[in-house]
């Protein structure tokens, strides 16, 4: 499957910038709106470890709860050597309560260990040995490399899937499957910004169930795939 119609990129990002802002500004928003990872990124220098870490971490876990963790994580353990002078409890301890802490914990020794071994210490901007590592996807994979290498990427999550198949801009099944149709047909220039525009858009606004379209600054340009109850 893949593009069913022409779609608006051009003005799609740009009422969902104009709204972003808009959102950032008002008294009610009172976090950046970013999602945790970038909000790590931007802290740590965009540090390709820091990064990688919070990236692991962030995986079904609320973007509030990453971002604490992540820095009490970072903090003892702001490389991958570093990381390895802590054992799997105390690594447990500082990223509880996050998603599945035992198993993270555990990638993320596995991971500081081949990072050391094999990449002399440095997180490798490549996508495919990323995905060689312990707990990587692609979505983790091109967080990093967007936030940490600056390098071109589509990170797609449930919010970034959800939306474009909901605008009728692709049909997919998988996360996996629409980030590869969105290389195909959303012009490069957005592919990095696509998702920081989506996911805060998807959490306040183009719910999964029963979606605010009154407040939709794109149900004009949408086809409202699936939605079958909207406020």
């Amino acid at each position: 499957m893949g593009k069913s119609k022409t779609t608006d990129w051009d003005g799609i990002v740009k009422a969902l910038e104009k709204w972003r802002k808009a959102a950032q500004a008002d008294e009610a928003a009172s976090d950046s709106g970013d999602p945790s990872v970038s909000t790590v990124a931007e802290r740590y220098h965009q540090d390709p470890w820091a990064v990688l870490a919070s990236t692991i971490l962030s995986l079904r876990t609320k973007d509030e709860v990453t971002l604490v963790r992540s820095q009490a994580l970072l903090k003892k353990a702001p490389t991958p050597k570093a990381l390895l002078k802590l054992t799997t409890e105390e690594i447990e301890k500082l990223i509880y309560p996050v998603g599945f802490y035992h198993t993270k914990a555990q990638n993320l020794q596995n991971i500081a260990s081949i990072i050391i071994e094999t990449y002399r210490g440095q997180v490798p901007a490549d996508m495919d040995l990323l995905l060689a590592l312990p707990g990587v996807g692609r979505k983790t994979a091109n967080l990093v490399l967007t936030e940490a290498f600056d390098m071109d990427g589509i990170c797609v999550d449930v919010h970034v899937h959800r939306i474009t198949n909901r605008l009728g801009a692709l049909q997919s099944k998988t996360p996996e499957e629409t980030e590869m149709i969105l290389r195909k047909i959303l012009p490069r220039k957005y592919w990095k910004r696509i998702n920081k525009l989506l996911v805060l858009y998807g959490q306040r606004v183009c719910r999964p169930i029963s979606p605010f379209c009154s407040r939709c600054v794109i149900t004009d340009r949408c086809s409202k795939v699936t939605v079958d109850r909207a406020r």
